[in-house]
């Protein structure tokens, strides 16, 4: 009887041990743990792995935060059933972190330079590790591939939620594209993104966990695409689908109920026909109509949601539902609240960070600015380092300018070149960048590619004001007034004007340029405005010369071929040629025909994007792109320098960013939401 007591309990004991607490891994000390993916687990990975159940546990102050939360039910679930099915398990970097605490950063304004603070709570159905090389899961549990790349099929968490406690489902991600991004009464016209072959794609959900995205033609980069870009696959379909008259014949009627025309214009006040995120919030835009509705904000996936957005600021507390766990269980992020100060002013924005007033920040940040910064790291209790930036300050002239004589001007390409040697680049890199810089021509890819040659590298990079000069010159660009500055052919005065913001280029390498320009006899004048003035000018075809950063990486140019096709950007990047964008998308109705090489590098960027980096093939189409870019020459690009990312010393579990970058989408890749305050 004694030796089958002791058999029992040994046979329980033995149990325990199996389903016991799961070992708490960091990436620091995996603790023996190996994953499929870097640096996370899906829940039974993890389970089967450590021989273990993970149990859960919730912020203490959860039950607070969804209460500021304007549309949430007012009573939580217990934090499993908030939880998917299969949560995504996350190893924080060093240490299993507390909950609590602000984090406090700055923006321009409300949707002006708030890429920092959104690639803190932004998830997508995937996203790069910190190794900027390996795409792993995030949204999306799970995906396939069919052979020739034409077919992609999502597996999404099961029993995944929205941030109000409703399904998230595959219906919410075909919703997105057939009822939102394809309808043109709420986009107006749909990002390249979302093209292959010249065709839309097909989004198809197949069960509530299961969709599947068809192309054309093969696009092997739209995964990357996911990876990185602002944009995010899927839409709340529970709360958008009554104002569709597609769902609800009643959709104009009880729009108007609410105090709206019709159900698009409830659609507009959440959606604002883009897929950017933080366009002004319907609490932002009125406060008191937003109220009205059923979610004062759309419901989110990410881990935290807008509860206050005005003039002044913008604030979002943790999403009682969001989908990531640590591996000790408890439910992410630790963070209670992100508070986002809009400054606009530079000096403002440095004095802050110099004081230790912001807990992170990198965007509209340079090199410029680092001096001050780091000079104040010990009193401000902060930690300046500095990183490569992804992206060329670049400038272009307007070949689509308003006015035709202009215009004519700015489309000869030895004007442009005469304009590219006048600019002093080593002195740029002296002066702006402390000599830290390398001076490169603009070729589209950024990290520069294997199948880029120096020669293409530095096209045009020369300092040469007297062969500026002498083409000038040739031009027919000479004083003919005696006021010292070179007019137009025709004898018209001529003044270059540029409008520039420091979130698109640092003001001393405008002051450089301008100068460079002006000392052989181009008179230029700059202004600097808001990012969201200069922005609206250079859709408005407003502007003689844009100035902002522009070059992607390759991983991000296989899914969008933006960057190449007029207006040769997004409304948040450089662009140019709007008239020729409009003539392309009238079909020769509207604007004016764009030249040649514009066709000729359209199709170039669409048949590399059905190849694979690194093949043969992708790498010989790759740099013909380089070589017409260089043919073509409207973007004139300056000097390459790292850039400062900022950090409290209080925030842990804080991984420096390899780059510099919105093209990898900030600190997408570095796992914000397990950041967390050390206690006092």
């Amino acid at each position: 009887m004694k030796f089958l007591l002791s058999a029992s309990l040994l046979a329980l004991s033995t149990v325990a041990a199996v389903a016991g607490d799961c070992p708490k891994a960091t990436v620091a000390d995996m603790q023996g743990l190996t994953s499929a993916y870097p640096q996370q687990f899906e829940l039974a990975e993890l389970e089967k792995a450590a021989s273990c159940a993970l149990s859960f546990s919730e912020n203490p102050d959860i039950a607070a935060l969804n209460a500021r939360i304007l549309g949430n039910p007012e009573k939580l679930p217990a934090v499993a059933d908030r939880l998917p099915a299969e949560p995504l398990v996350v190893a924080p970097y060093e240490e299993i972190g507390v909950y609590g605490g602000v984090l406090k950063g700055m923006s321009n304004a409300t949707e002006a330079g708030t890429s920092d603070l959104l690639s803190v709570r932004h998830v997508n159905l995937v996203r790069f590790s910190d190794d900027l090389v390996t795409i792993v899961p995030n949204v999306a549990k799970s995906w396939k591939w069919n052979e020739n790349f034409t077919e992609l099929t999502m597996t999404l968490r099961k029993g995944h939620k929205w941030s109000d406690g409703e399904p998230f489902t595959a219906e919410d991600v075909a919703f997105w594209y057939n009822d939102m991004t394809m309808n043109s009464n709420v986009v107006e016209k749909p990002r390249d993104l979302w093209t292959s072959g010249g065709e839309p794609i097909e989004v198809v959900a197949v069960d509530d966990v299961t969709v599947i995205f068809k192309m054309k033609e093969p696009k092997p980069g739209l995964l990357s695409n996911f990876a990185t870009d602002y944009a995010q696959p899927f839409q709340p379909k529970h709360v958008l689908s009554k104002y569709l008259p597609k769902y609800n014949p009643d959709a104009d009627k009880l729009a108007k109920e609410l105090g709206f025309e019709t159900g698009y214009d409830v659609i507009k006040f959440y959606y604002n026909g883009s897929d950017w995120k933080d366009v002004p919030s319907p609490l932002f835009k009125d406060e008191e109509k937003a109220k009205k509705l059923d979610h004062a904000v759309l419901p989110t996936l990410e881990s935290m949601i807008v509860v206050k957005d005005t003039t002044e600021d913008r604030q979002v507390v943790a999403n009682p539902y969001f989908f990531q766990v640590d591996t000790a269980g408890q439910q992410l992020p630790y963070i209670n609240e992100l508070h986002e100060a809009y400054i606009p002013d530079n000096e403002v924005k440095i004095l802050k960070m110099v004081n230790g007033e912001v807990d992170y920040k990198a965007q509209s940040v340079s090199l410029p600015d680092a001096p001050a910064l780091l000079d104040g790291q010990e009193k401000g209790k902060y930690t300046v380092e500095l990183r490569p930036q992804i992206g060329l300050p670049t400038f272009s002239f307007n070949v689509t300018d308003n006015d035709e004589e202009k215009r004519d001007l700015f489309n000869n390409r030895d004007f442009r070149l005469a304009m590219s040697h006048a600019i002093n680049r080593e002195e740029i890199n002296h002066v702006a960048y402390f000599d830290l810089g390398e001076p490169k021509a603009y070729i589209a890819f950024d990290p520069v590619p294997p199948f880029a040659t120096e020669e293409q590298v530095k096209f045009a990079t020369e300092f040469d004001p007297e062969a500026a000069k002498s083409a000038l010159d040739k031009i027919g660009m000479v004083d003919k007034d005696g006021d010292g500055f070179r007019d137009l052919p025709s004898g018209n005065k001529f003044t270059l004007n540029i409008q520039f913001s420091t979130q698109g280029m640092a003001t001393s390498v405008v002051e450089l340029v301008a100068q460079n320009w002006n000392d052989v006899g181009v008179e230029t004048k700059i202004k600097e405005v808001t990012s969201d003035e200069y922005r609206a000018a250079q859709s408005a075809n407003e502007l003689d010369v844009m100035a902002w950063t522009r070059g992607q990486p390759v991983a991000v140019m296989q899914g969008s071929a933006e960057e190449l096709i007029p207006p040769f950007s997004t409304y948040f990047g450089l662009r140019n040629g709007m008239l020729w964008s409009q003539w392309m998308d009238s079909e020769g109705k509207e604007g004016i025909e764009p030249p040649k090489w514009v066709f000729e590098l359209k199709d170039l960027i669409t048949e590399w994007q059905s190849y694979l980096p690194g093949t043969e093939d992708s790498n010989k189409i790759g740099a013909r792109i380089i070589d017409l870019l260089n043919d073509s020459y409207i973007f004139i690009g300056t000097v390459q320098a790292p850039n400062p990312i900022y950090h409290s010393n209080a925030l842990k579990n804080f991984e420096t960013p390899k780059t510099w970058s919105y093209e990898y989408y900030r600190t997408y890749p570095y796992r914000s939401t397990q950041w967390f305050f050390a206690k006092d």
